[in-house]
């Protein structure tokens, strides 16, 4: 069976070959950009709302390259990623990460998330949405606990000598809240921007009886719970100690996430950032219940599940700091243990707006957000590149244009999303796409060229901006 290494290898060859198929330069002040989208026949799917929407864009981009990576960026997951078909008369959307040939429920959720503002105007990208919450209910009834699936059922994992209970279909089987979380926000909003309730039947509900009895069982209340992972593996935080449990918890109420949504073992695993987000998307599952499947004996386990993790977090993951004062914890124990940290990737501290969970104006984010895109971050680096957060799965020194991108999302001052845009524009070495890491000091030296989720969100950045500080896509230069 082929390496990882060597797939993504050859991946990322296939993904070169798409991307020079169409190549428009612009120039601007002696900088010279390449626009290099798939030609039409070679591209998943064509939405007209997406090609719509960039026309519309370039027309008010006055930064030719920021224009360029919008246009490059923004359909990328449409295509490139995305595998559409009818199955038993439904439809079913597949969705690969980019260079690697699987699908993570996060990422699926994260890909497609930027496009549902036009799924209104466009009833094939209404479908392809419909097809993704469909394939993700076929994940989760085949294993909660997994992480990422392969479309061919019977397909077994190069990671099959994983210590878990691993199966065909499964491509990695790391537990990690966020995992159950995204197929609900994905779900919830679908619902609210269309009113259609096609695909929320029997087989949805039971993903969501899993999702509780999963978050339950990661309590921890009366024992470890089924779950345990390790890896043989010299990659530290591929592993799991303790015979794959992971390091002690007291059960508070918080529930266990065994993996980060980096992929990277928890130090503690009460992960903070992940149980707010279970905290929202319970609600948001406890409405779904009442309203459309009129289940209220379920949603008032959801709703009650919500309420006992967001008591806990208010008792457990706020600690002083010496110079921020009250801030969220990234990782606790319950015992009086708790780890300082962000990570780039979502659900982050940095995040906790943009996911619904805190307040913008909540002190507690506000003196976190101080914290975490300081020094005071082990994880956060300054270079002659850029600056930003990264993480353990990139290595040090390393910044992800997905916290980047979070902090102009979040962000509320126009110098501070400037910022963001300036650094984004100027450390994609070149390729006109997003990547999943960068060092600090040298963007040419990126990791994963093909990396949907990052260049879908820098697409619904531009948005953002487009929609809150318009005046700044007007700067020739950003």
């Amino acid at each position: 069976m082929p390496s990882r290494r060597r797939f993504i290898q050859n991946s990322s060859l296939i993904a070169g070959a798409f991307l020079v198929h169409k190549k428009q330069i612009f120039a601007s002040d002696g900088i010279q950009t390449m626009c290099q989208r798939p030609k039409i026949s070679d591209r998943k799917l064509v939405s007209e709302a997406v090609e719509k929407t960039i026309l519309q864009m370039r027309s008010v981009m006055a930064d030719p390259e920021l224009a360029c990576l919008f246009e490059n960026c923004f359909p990328n997951t449409l295509d490139t990623t995305v595998d559409f078909e009818i199955i038993e008369g439904k439809p079913d959307t597949f969705v690969i990460t980019g260079d690697i040939d699987a699908m993570w429920l996060r990422d699926s959720t994260a890909q497609v998330w930027p496009y549902l503002p036009l799924i209104k105007q466009d009833a094939k990208l209404k479908e392809l949405i419909a097809g993704v919450i469909n394939r993700q209910k076929k994940c989760i009834i085949l294993d909660p606990y997994a992480n990422a699936f392969y479309k061919d059922k019977t397909k077994i994992s190069e990671w099959d000598k994983d210590i878990t209970k691993m199966q065909p279909g499964i491509h990695e089987r790391k537990w990690e809240i966020d995992s159950l979380c995204y197929p609900i926000r994905l779900a919830y909003h679908y619902w609210k921007l269309t009113g259609d309730v096609a695909t929320f039947d029997a087989r949805w509900e039971e993903t969501i009886r899993l999702t509780v009895q999963t978050f339950k069982e990661q309590q921890r209340k009366e024992n470890a719970g089924p779950y345990t992972f390790q890896r043989i593996t010299s990659w530290a935080t591929d592993g799991v100690p303790i015979s794959g449990y992971g390091y002690p918890i007291k059960p508070v109420g918080l529930i266990c996430s065994v993996f980060r949504p980096s992929d990277d073992a928890t130090l503690f695993p009460f992960l903070i950032p992940s149980n707010f987000f279970a905290v929202v998307s319970l609600e948001q599952a406890a409405e779904m219940l009442n309203s459309i499947r009129k289940n209220s004996t379920l949603a008032t386990q959801c709703a009650e599940l919500a309420t006992e993790v967001r008591t806990a977090l208010q008792k457990y993951a706020v600690v002083n700091h010496s110079i921020y004062g009250k801030v969220y914890a990234f990782e606790v124990n319950g015992y009086g243990s708790f780890h300082l940290m962000d990570d780039a990737n979502v659900p982050s501290l940095l995040s906790l707006p943009y996911l619904k969970a805190v307040s913008p104006g909540d002190p507690l984010y506000t003196n976190t957000r101080k914290l975490i895109l300081s020094e005071e971050n082990p994880f956060f680096y300054k270079g002659k590149a850029a600056e930003g957060i990264g993480g353990p799965h990139g290595g040090l020194h390393t910044i992800w244009p997905l916290s980047i991108i979070m902090r102009g999302l979040t962000s509320s001052t126009k110098e501070e999303v400037k910022q963001a845009l300036h650094m984004l524009k100027t450390t994609h070495a070149g390729t006109g796409f997003m990547h999943e890491a960068f060092h600090k000091d040298d963007s040419s030296k990126f990791s994963r060229k093909w990396f949907a989720w990052a260049n879908t969100l820098f697409g619904e950045f531009i948005l953002d901006v487009q929609h809150r500080f318009p005046e700044l896509l007007k700067i020739s230069n950003i």
